[in-house]
């Protein structure tokens, strides 16, 4: 990566320091955000089966990973902003819904670093039991934390770099297991291919929103787009990152199994890919890849501090979030000041278990590919692709619609199959969105405080005009979504959620599966009224 031009100076998006880099670079930099490595999918095995898992890791990247790809490909090129995610939103479909984008992106970001620091000290405690006191535990992720935040500050080009390096380390370990397995061929891959009395639903069940999580994260190097010297280079990079990824899923899960069998024994407390080497070639090559498992999550957290810490700052710039944060160091050009942000927070929610900050994560995640596939939709529109000169997905109005409409339908399917206890908090964090929205909005002023013509405001409730109908519908959708999301669950979860909820909680009011059922249909009733009646005030007092 080389430096393409001098700092001004300025704080904001103007500020930043702009990069060259290469296909490649950019297909490593994805390769960290979206997987370093095939950990996790060893839960995957015992719950569907191998057969199934392996059939999940190809479809999922057809049906899942392959359109996100091709989505953020084209609006990168065409709209190559910092803030990616956001910007789009805000260009296609205003002010409010593009506050709500940056919003769920730059959380679930905040809060999936926390939980790549707690497995870095979780895997280095296997083999350094002193990490397992909790106070050297603290000062070990404080100390990754402080390094990896170091690093973000001193640029991009420094981040790019220790990506490459940890995904060459982490690639040339995976080979390694996929050549060993080969080498040791004993046991079908695919049988059986789900568990003995287990259906389909309840194998897709376990592990679907798990293979979604393994192919999430593509969307967001195009935080960084405005620090590009050549942004036509994402959508090479693409192409070059997603049959990567999908590769070093699938070959290394087939050569695990095919090698090592015992498929209902793996797992992340279990069977892993490790034992391919340890069993082949000695306890020394199983340390040897522990090390790298670690290496792993460090190389997801340190390009997630670089995504993570350009959201809140370009929405500051936008006079969407405090001001203190569109702070740029005038030597080398970074958000200092929100990667200051990112890390503090991280050291904050740490002391989180990881299934915590995965339950309350996983929802603010899955609602961006819901709205990715509408600003798609509407940015065609709005920029017809006879008028353009950038990349941009080949292919007529239907397959443009099913781009967009297989990543909707596939995170509100995650949404719901994750579990009842997902689908409560998540209305709490992904309608967090709305309540900082107004806050920062009356508090910040946003876009009316950059151009008052082009965005009005109502001075009376001091949002902009149109708001109260903008958050009507929110606010509608969510309780219709959560009223036939308590009907799904009813009948996906009824035969044996209640008995799993008092085996997973315990006795007492969390526990009682058809409590929550409830609670999300009456609040599903109350959020439906709600909206409409401020969706019918809004049109009254407060016209788009």
């Amino acid at each position: 990566m080389e430096n393409k031009g001098n700092v001004i100076g300025q704080d904001g998006v103007a500020g930043l320091k702009k990069h060259t880099m290469r296909p490649i670079q950019i297909a490593f930099l994805l390769f960290c955000l979206v997987a370093a490595g095939a950990f996790g999918i060893e839960d995957m095995i015992p719950t569907s089966g191998p057969g199934l898992t392996i059939g999940m890791l190809v479809v999922f990247a057809i049906i899942w990973a392959y359109p996100i790809c091709q989505i953020v490909s084209e609006l990168s090129a065409l709209m190559p902003s910092e803030g990616g995610i956001y910007v789009w939103v805000k260009e296609s479909l205003g002010e409010f819904w593009g506050f709500c984008m940056g919003w769920w992106g730059t959380i679930s970001i905040y809060l999936s670093s926390a939980t790549y620091v707690v497995l870095i000290v979780g895997y280095a405690a296997d083999f350094i039991p002193e990490l397992k006191d909790p106070f050297i535990s603290f000062v070990v992720k404080f100390a990754i934390v402080a390094f990896f935040v170091i690093i973000n500050l001193m640029g991009l080009k420094e981040v790019g770099t220790v990506s490459t390096v940890l995904s060459i380390l982490i690639l040339a370990a995976f080979t390694t297991v996929t050549v060993v397995g080969f080498a040791n061929w004993e046991y079908n891959p695919v049988q059986p291919f789900m568990p003995e009395g287990q259906s389909i639903i309840d194998s897709l069940g376990g592990s679907i929103c798990l293979v979604i999580w393994m192919y999430c994260g593509y969307e967001c190097v195009s935080n960084m787009a405005g620090e590009l010297e050549n942004p036509e280079v994402i959508p090479k990079g693409f192409k070059i990152a997603m049959p990567l990824i999908a590769l070093s899923y699938i070959l290394p899960t087939v050569a695990g199994l095919v090698s090592i069998g015992s498929w209902e024994k793996w797992g992340t407390e279990g069977i892993g890919y490790g034992d391919v080497l340890t069993q082949r070639l000695g306890y020394g090559w199983g340390v040897a890849f522990l090390v790298i498992a670690i290496a792993s999550q460090a190389a997801i957290f340190n390009s997630y501090i670089a995504a993570g810490s350009r959201g809140f700052f370009v929405m500051a710039d936008d006079r969407l979030c405090p001001k203190f944060l569109v702070k740029v160091s005038k030597t080398r050009g970074v958000p200092i000041l929100a990667i200051l942000l990112l890390g503090a927070i991280t050291v904050l929610m740490m002391n989180f278990n990881f299934s915590t900050l995965v339950t309350i994560l996983t929802p603010l995640a899955l609602m961006v590919y819901v709205v990715l596939g509408i600003a798609l939709l509407k940015i065609r529109k709005l920029y017809p692709v006879e008028e353009r000169t950038v990349w941009y997905i080949k292919g007529g109005k239907i397959k443009i619609f099913v781009m967009a409409l297989l990543p909707m339908m596939i995170a509100v399917l995650g949404l719901l199959v994750n579990g009842t206890e997902y689908f409560l908090l998540g209305f709490i964090s992904i309608g967090s969105a709305v309540v900082f929205y107004i806050i920062f909005k009356v508090s910040c002023g946003g876009l009316y405080k950059i151009n008052p013509q082009e965005y009005p405001i109502n001075y009376k409730t001091r949002l902009a005009k149109g708001d109260i109908q903008r958050i009507g519908v929110y606010v509608l959708a969510f309780g219709i979504y959560a009223i036939v999301g308590s009907l799904f669950l009813s009948w996906y979860e009824g035969d044996w959620g209640p008995e799993y909820y008092l085996e997973t909680y315990g006795s007492g009011l969390q526990s009682d599966f058809w409590l929550m059922i409830k609670t999300a249909r009456i609040g599903g009733i109350i959020g439906a009224a709600a909206g409409t009646a401020l969706l019918l005030i809004g049109k009254k007092k407060d016209p788009v």
